[in-house]
């Protein structure tokens, strides 16, 4: 301060003693008070004016600086100040003012409480301070007799609580805005407990330590008890999680922790909160701990908090059992198909670990439930799930389809022969034991692609082919597994566009009469001519054609085209039939023997020079199915042939229920019929044939020899290389004129 200054400090706290003065009963507490000037006299008279003020419940502490630096420095360092009685003029006319405005301005101190102080009221006016400057008062250094000061220290320190108050209030608001953001993203019920406790601690003071608690029944994994569980921790261990709230040892948590959930509201006292979260049918209770009581800002906004946390608490239930319904299966409570893809994309992407993933299909499932109802088949999956969790290992498992389990887990545990060892002892289903099978598909990470979707893809290839494979059911994906199907899904494809464009042809093998030596007929054979001149092995695209249903199309064709060529053949060749052979997916279908009866109709031919060859594997699938074709087409007069008999497996029985005309006896058993021994089987058709009515033809000849015994044995008729190759339907027409 000037020397100028000095002639008013005779004015600085004269007595005012016919003021009474009023001090509230003190503590503590302490409010940190900043007295600016550079008059050492100046901090003396203050704060001994000061000395016995009692503000709001607490004293006053003093700092002092003598220097608008020095009073910078000291508000940087000490940011519990509330209030700074501040000298305008002092190492310059200004450095006041320039404390202001470093406390606003790179401070930040909205909060601080400025008194300005003056000895020279006339060099800075008291207007265009207050409007240029944000101070709180701004008093000549006469007026300030010691009541006014401490009318004024109380009005400053009383303001900047409110201001406090009002910040508190603001920041513990903005924390639960926030929170509720981050909570409302959290879905399952650890996350979404364990946010509620860590902003809980946030929000009441770091060092209080707590636990939310709710009954385990229908909360947590295969617990069924109403007792206590710990679902989250905050200054605990996580030792406790999903444990039992005894597992705290701490017997008036305990107390506390019951006593809130059946009085069902908060619960509070100086050192514990039990808070009670209830929305709907949901409830809960947090036990905190706490190092201080709290004040009443905090337990207002805590109350908000809670019910924020209560509404949130309901909703992440609500989305548990929305996510239970979409990623749960319903019957084994295991993940369902959508979350083991979500498994599998885990598994894709971690290289590193020696896993495997494994598909399990039950062998003739189908057969149980149709046997034994759905009831049993429904506790036969539930058993197989319930034993397949008991690998353990770490492994993770689900049920992918109606009776397809997955499982993920250690190379060095997942092996076929313990997933076989799952079906080595019979399976409890209701009051039956059931003795089941399965075949295995796997699948390392070293050979998974990059998507769960992907690696499913990969299991099932390995899958197919296990179900194949008649000695080991099980299979290991390797790329080549998936080259070779790519390679006949090209095959199909280009199979369906080239049928479309007719590049598909009936080819004739002629078919003669051991008696007169003369055509009675010919096999319809399929060929496939690529656009390059190239044919398909009929070996290689026929299973295809059947695989993918085109057969149904592309058999149609060949019965219109037989029709049609013996149509064309009728004016010379009336005596002439043709065959054709007929799968078992055309006979699935519905309408196959009323489109044949058509087919033979429109073309206007006689339905008995038409033949259908059935093979005898074509039984084992839906016998009945076939016979009842077999009978309707029987009854038009179509012929029918049974073609590669004593290859299969069927039954003698249905032999005599098929309406045939014809037994052919495959080339396996032609082949060697001149040699010794041989012929046994060969005999053994034409003899049934013949006691049965049925003309009996073998395929394959291609030595005279065979021939000949062929005629001992009493066969009727014959085909093969030796009197004719198969043939396109030109050449087949010239062999016929020639061979008339």
């Amino acid at each position: 301060m000037q020397a100028s200054e000095n002639t008013n400090d005779d004015f600085l706290f004269i007595d005012d003693s016919d003021e009474d003065e009023v001090l509230a009963q003190g503590s503590d507490e302490t409010w940190q008070v900043l007295i600016v000037d550079d008059d050492p006299e100046i901090h003396s008279v203050t704060q001994l004016a000061l000395s016995d003020l009692v503000v709001l419940g607490c004293r006053l502490e003093y700092l002092h600086a003598y220097s608008g630096k020095d009073a910078c420095q000291l508000i940087e360092e000490n940011p519990n100040i509330v209030l700074v009685l501040l000298d305008v003029v002092m190492e310059t006319d200004d450095a006041g003012l320039n404390v202001v405005k470093h406390i606003r301005e790179n401070l930040h101190r909205q909060d601080i409480r400025i008194v300005l102080r003056t000895g020279q009221p006339g060099y800075a006016p008291e207007e265009s301070v207050i409007k240029e400057y944000d101070i709180n008062d701004y008093k000549t250094k006469t007026e300030l007799t010691r009541r006014k000061l401490v009318t004024t220290v109380f009005a400053a320190i009383r303001s900047y609580q409110q201001i406090a108050t009002v910040n508190e209030n603001r920041l513990g608001l903005e924390k639960i805005l926030s929170g509720a953001s981050e909570l409302s993203s959290q879905h399952s019920l650890s996350s979404y407990s364990q946010g509620v406790v860590a902003q809980l601690q946030d929000l009441i003071g770091n060092d209080a330590s707590a636990v939310f608690c709710a009954r385990g029944q229908g909360i947590l994994e295969n617990v069924d008890d109403l007792s206590f569980y710990i679902l989250a921790q905050v200054g605990y261990s996580n030792e406790l999680i999903n444990q039992k709230l005894e597992v705290l040892d701490d017997e008036e948590a305990n107390k506390e922790v019951k006593s809130c959930f059946m009085q069902q509201q908060h619960q509070y006292s100086p050192n514990t909160l039990n808070l009670y979260l209830v929305k709907g049918d949901y409830r809960a209770v947090i036990h905190v701990r706490l190092s201080r009581p709290l004040t009443d800002i905090q337990t207002q906004l805590l109350n908000v908090f809670l019910t924020g946390a209560s509404v949130g608490y309901e909703n992440v239930h609500l989305f548990q059992k929305l996510s239970n319904a979409a990623y749960k299966d319903w019957l084994t409570n295991l993940p369902n198909r959508l979350d083991f893809l979500r498994l599998l994309d885990e598994f894709s992407l971690h290289s590193y670990k020696n896993e495997v993933a494994a598909l399990i299909d039950i062998n003739h499932f189908s057969d149980i439930n149709d046997a034994l109802g759905q009831e049993v088949g429904n506790q036969l999956l539930y058993a197989v799930g319930q034993r397949m969790q008991k690998m353990g290992a770490g492994c993770k498992f689900s049920r992918v389809g109606a009776d397809v389990f997955g499982i993920i887990g250690p190379a060095e545990h997942l092996t076929p022969e313990n997933l076989m060892a799952l079906f080595d002892q019979p399976f409890a289903a209701g009051e039956q034991n059931l003795p089941i099978s399965a075949c295995f598909g796997l699948c390392t990470q070293e050979h998974a692609k990059s998507t769960g979707v992907q690696v499913l893809n990969q299991i099932n290839i390995a899958l197919n082919l296990a179900k194949k494979n008649r000695l080991e059911h099980f299979a290991y994906y390797n790329p080549e597994m998936e080259e070779q199907m790519l390679g006949r899904l090209n095959v199909i494809r280009q199979l369906r566009t080239d049928f479309a464009n007719n590049c598909l042809e009936l080819w004739y093998q002629p078919q003669f009469s051991l008696a007169t030596k003369k055509v009675i007929g010919a096999e319809a054979l399929l060929r496939w001519r690529t656009a390059d001149g190239t044919f398909i092995p009929p070996g290689v695209f026929i299973p295809l054609a059947e695989y993918s249903g085109l057969i149904i199309e592309i058999g149609d064709w060949v019965v219109t085209e037989a029709c049609q060529q013996l149509k064309r053949l009728e004016d010379d060749f009336n005596h002439i039939s043709i065959s054709v052979n007929v799968s078992i997916p055309q006979f699935r279908r519905g309408d196959f023997v009323d489109t044949t009866i058509n087919t033979i109709r429109s073309q206007n031919i006689k339905p008995s020079r038409l033949e259908l060859e059935i093979t005898e594997n074509i039984l084992m699938d839906d016998p009945q199915i076939v016979i009842d074709a077999l009978a309707r087409l029987k009854e038009e007069g179509v012929s029918i042939a049974l073609d590669d008999f004593g290859t299969g497996f069927s039954s003698l029985s249905y032999l005599q229920k098929l309406p045939l005309n014809r037994l052919k006896v495959d080339r396996s058993f032609v082949t060697d019929i001149n040699k010794e021994g041989q012929s046994v089987i060969a005999e053994t058709i034409i003899n049934l044939g013949q006691k049965m009515n049925l003309k009996v033809i073998a395929e394959g000849i291609e030595e005279i020899e065979q021939q000949d015994h062929l005629i001992k044995l009493g066969c009727d008729e014959v085909q093969g290389f030796y009197y004719a190759k198969p043939m396109p339907e030109d050449e087949f027409v010239k062999f016929l004129h020639d061979n008339r």
